[in-house]
């Protein structure tokens, strides 16, 4: 099956979202995991940002994660005319 250039432009646009997505992913996970001493020193809501961020803020933006690139996609499938009909 040959690729057409409607299909080269809509697989770039969901790598570049996937890229900046995951970016966002590794930043959350591994970057702050790997400062969370020095961000002890910031208090939030009574407790240490390192903490606060390994407990519940870093659950918070996966979420954010998920629900961005599942409204992204389902406006870009609608944009390429390849998506989902509406069930009965």
């Amino acid at each position: 099956m040959q690729l057409t250039q409607k299909h080269h432009e809509y697989w770039n646009r969901n790598l570049k979202v996937t890229g900046v997505l995951l970016a966002l992913w590794f930043l959350v996970t591994f970057v702050m995991g790997y400062f969370a001493r020095e961000l002890n020193g910031i208090t939030i809501v009574g407790f240490p940002l390192g903490f606060y961020m390994s407990a519940q803020g870093s659950l918070a933006i996966y979420v954010a994660i998920i629900w961005y690139y599942a409204h992204y996609m389902n406006n870009l499938d609608q944009e390429y005319g390849v998506h989902e009909g509406e069930e009965e």
